[in-house]
């Protein structure tokens, strides 16, 4: 998931720097939402770690 948010990230600096203003913006949300996804499927993740162990 991380990996796919970077992906997203690159295109839309790419996008900025060629002047797609309309790429850059739609690139970097969907960058933005998959790192959130990305974040509370960690932190998830490791509750439940941290839950099991006990």
């Amino acid at each position: 998931m991380l990996h796919y948010a970077v992906i997203f990230f690159i295109i839309a600096l790419i996008a900025a720097v060629l002047g797609f203003g309309g790429i850059a913006a739609g690139a970097a949300s969907i960058a933005k939402i998959l790192f959130f996804i990305f974040l509370v499927l960690a932190v998830l993740s490791l509750l439940s770690g941290a839950l099991r162990k006990k």
